[in-house]
């Protein structure tokens, strides 16, 4: 017991706003309050469609929405105390129970703000006061209102989708022919086009305009040097010794999870790799774990995920829809199926999913390996707190392990652990603004059998 405080004593404090100039400082002072605006204005803009589909009762959804988030808007520009939940949705008294903790942590000087509290509890609230105006507003309250901007990043990025496709499509007809090796280094290939993919994202960007113009195949040899850490080789390993043999002599492969971020080309670099697993005898299934609501601008949604492969399959473009046709039969078959969970809207950080949420911490212990794409998700797996980048990765996860993990990440927030002697100072004299460009990129393994 004495250790385990001693532990949680060296534990770093979160990153927090309160910090001025800071990341997270300008993140809640500036972008939030954009993506704020931005969403008013989505709502505004749909006004007439509104009307079209429920008449006046639709317009005045419309109008209490606008007001509901404009006085959000307010509260958050003036650091006022944050609010509870009331719209009595599912995980409404687990968000209650969550301000409740940080209350305690903060004592009596000063109630919960936006400016005095952990950033990452910050940000979710925020996404998750959006869901409540919508939801308290009906006959809007399934409105998405990130949807517009999805759609419109995943077909600027068509270029690009339509190379990926042809170029999954040309090793699938030669797969029988690969060695291992080749087989290997198809792996590797297609793991970094799915971390470069995280680049993608419309949250960091406030949803500007920010999709994938270049061939990502072709982008590889020129993105290497920009990986700080590459534990590419270890999931490799976890992935094959994760085969086991079948009563007929031949080898089972394991189950892959992949907790998805981004929709739009980053959701495409995840199902092309997805495939590869599939076909290439390295996953025998694939389960994907994406939001149930809107969340962060542009993340994964369960009609995201089906609309995606709904557009692939539709496209004019030989390769691309066959590429949509295998999806969707893998989904037809159970080969690949999506699942949301309350936890992954909520601001904990994941060495809490055991206690909170122990129905989605045993499913993840049913996988043989677990990708995590993306900033958010690498926030919540460290905490998001003000680690050492020498701290070793598998120390910054705090007991969270159910199963061998892996972050696939390109970094877009002041957080990063792993490194080694001196590579941040390095990193702080040639660019400052390293940590949260989205120009480097990290591939960190852990696995609950190596040392903590």
């Amino acid at each position: 017991m004495a250790a385990n405080q001693a532990l949680r004593q060296l534990v770093p404090p979160s990153l927090s706003a309160k910090v001025e100039g800071s990341f997270a400082y300008l993140t809640v002072r500036d972008r939030l309050p954009t993506i704020l605006t931005r969403v008013i204005d989505t709502i505004h803009r749909n006004k007439n469609k509104f009307f079209e589909e429920f008449g006046e009762e639709g317009v005045q959804a419309e109008k209490r929405t606008i007001g509901f988030l404009s006085k959000l808007r307010n509260e958050l520009l003036t650091d006022k105390p944050v609010l509870v939940l009331c719209d009595g949705l599912e995980d409404t008294d687990s968000w209650n129970q969550y301000l409740q903790r940080q209350q305690r942590l903060l004592g009596e000087r000063d109630p919960v703000s936006w400016f005095k509290s952990p950033w990452l509890y910050i940000e979710c609230y925020m996404y998750r006061r959006i869901q409540e105006a919508i939801w308290l507003n009906p006959p809007i309250s399934d409105f998405d209102v990130f949807n517009e901007s999805k759609t419109q990043s995943f077909f600027e990025s068509q270029q690009a989708v339509i190379s990926l496709c042809t170029y999954l499509q040309g090793f699938n007809r030669n797969m029988d022919d690969l060695s291992e090796t080749q087989l290997m280094e198809q792996f590797h290939k297609l793991l970094q086009v799915s971390l470069w993919g995280n680049r993608c994202d419309l949250s960091i960007s406030a949803g500007m305009e920010n999709s994938q113009k270049a061939s990502p195949i072709d982008s590889l040899s020129d993105l290497k040097s920009f990986i700080l850490v590459d534990d590419s080789n270890m999931v490799w390993s976890a992935l094959t010794s994760a085969q086991r043999p079948g009563e007929d002599g031949k080898t089972t492969p394991g189950r892959v999870d992949i907790v998805l971020d981004n929709a739009g080309f980053e959701l495409v670099t995840d199902l092309v790799l997805a495939n590869f697993l599939v076909s290439a005898g390295l996953a025998r299934e694939v389960r994907f774990h994406g939001k149930s609501i809107p969340w962060f601008v542009s993340d994964v949604t369960a009609h995201d995920f089906q609309w995606t492969i709904r557009q692939t399959l539709a496209a004019n473009h030989k390769w691309m829809s066959k590429s949509g046709v295998q999806w969707q039969s893998f989904v037809r078959e159970g080969v690949w199926s999506y699942h949301d969970h309350p936890f992954w809207t909520m601001p904990h950080e994941y060495c809490d999913m055991a206690g909170d949420a122990p129905d989605l911490y045993a499913t993840l212990q049913g996988a043989d390996l677990i990708l995590f794409k993306g900033d958010l998700n690498y926030r919540k797996l460290t905490g998001d707190r003000e680690w050492d980048h020498m701290v070793p990765f598998d120390r910054a996860l705090r007991g969270f392990g159910p199963a061998p993990l892996c972050s696939l990440r390109t970094l877009k927030a002041n957080i990063q652990v792993g490194l080694q002697p001196g590579q941040g100072e390095n990193l702080n004299t040639q660019d400052p603004s390293w940590m949260t460009s989205g120009k480097y990129a990290v591939v960190q393994f852990s696995s609950p059998h190596r040392e903590q």
